[in-house]
């Protein structure tokens, strides 16, 4: 990865303002910090607990891995140029990040598709269950989604390697694409039709898939006789279903506006939330409105408490 004009960028961040910025600093240390904590208790959970051996969990493991490497791959940096006033990145670096937070991202919705689907097979399709979402089918469905991300993110760049700038200020808090292609010299019209063509393909494919899903697992869901049954189906889903909003509702707001002026800062202010607020909420979705994994963290405390006391 070499680039013929700069070796190395300023990033501007989110602020100049000296007080703003140690007020930055403290909340995304602290959602970072919830974040990985939060996701790495899930993931623990549902390696230890055997209660949680089931599709959905694997999934769900695989999802809160996603996030702290999403999150990691961009706030650690920004929070290391927030306490140090250091704002410089290599090209190899920046590079590196373009590729890894765009990476993390695309796999994130492939699996989000897909946990849509493993929900749609539990409540449509639930004495088929255990046989269509056997271990196996599991692995290969997440090994799908990160070879889609990897299909999807390489081919654009493949291109990003090859422009030169004519700037070194990069107008974020961390190494993206569209404001690489705002300083550089050369022709991005390509590069920019495809990353449109690439997102749109993603978002639309698993969009798509989303809604599918739900629209049947609704649909079998009001056919149950009893509200005691609908009730507990929904249940099922609705952790999921607050996950999609989040992070469906925060592209849609990226992308669709209804005036271009001052988008780079709404952006801004759109990404910390899918890169710091989004990561650390997820894990409290999901155990607080789950009673498997709640039940399942209690009992991990408890036999953790037991060992102690020994």
């Amino acid at each position: 990865m070499r680039n013929h004009t700069f070796t190395t960028f300023l990033l501007q961040g989110l602020t100049d303002d000296p007080q703003l910025k140690a007020v930055l600093l403290i909340f995304l240390c602290l959602t970072y910090m919830l974040s990985v904590t939060g996701n790495l208790t899930i993931i623990s959970l549902t390696i230890v607990d055997p209660q949680l051996k089931t599709a959905m969990y694997y999934f769900l493991q695989n999802f809160s891995f996603l996030e702290i490497a999403f999150t990691s791959a961009c706030i650690p940096k920004y929070l290391y140029s927030l306490s140090t006033g250091d704002n410089t990145i290599t090209y190899n670096s920046c590079i590196t990040e373009v590729f890894f937070t765009d990476l993390f991202a695309v796999t994130e919705f492939f699996l989000l598709a897909t946990m849509s689907y493993d929900r749609y097979v539990a409540i449509c399709k639930p004495l088929h269950y255990v046989t269509i979402m056997n271990s196996r089918v599991c692995r290969r469905l997440v090994l799908c989604c990160w070879a889609a991300g990897l299909l999807i993110v390489f081919p654009p760049l493949t291109l990003v390697l090859k422009l030169e700038f004519c700037d070194s200020v990069i107008d974020h808090f961390f190494c993206d694409a569209y404001p690489l292609l705002k300083i550089s010299c050369s022709q991005t019209w390509l590069i920019e039709q495809m990353v449109i063509v690439c997102a749109v393909l993603t978002f639309v494919m698993t969009l798509v898939c989303v809604v599918l899903s739900y629209i049947y697992i609704i649909k079998t869901i009001l056919q149950f006789p009893s509200s005691k049954q609908r009730k507990k189906a929904f249940s099922t889903c609705s952790s999921h279903m607050i996950v999609i909003s989040i992070t469906y509702g925060s592209c849609i707001f990226i992308y669709v506006k209804p005036s271009a002026k001052d988008s780079m800062a709404v952006n801004k202010g759109v990404v910390i939330l899918t890169t710091s607020i989004a990561p650390m909420l997820n894990p409290f979705i999901y155990t607080l409105r789950n009673k498997q994994v709640k039940q399942a963290f209690n009992n991990t405390v408890k036999r953790i408490s037991l060992l102690l006391r020994k």
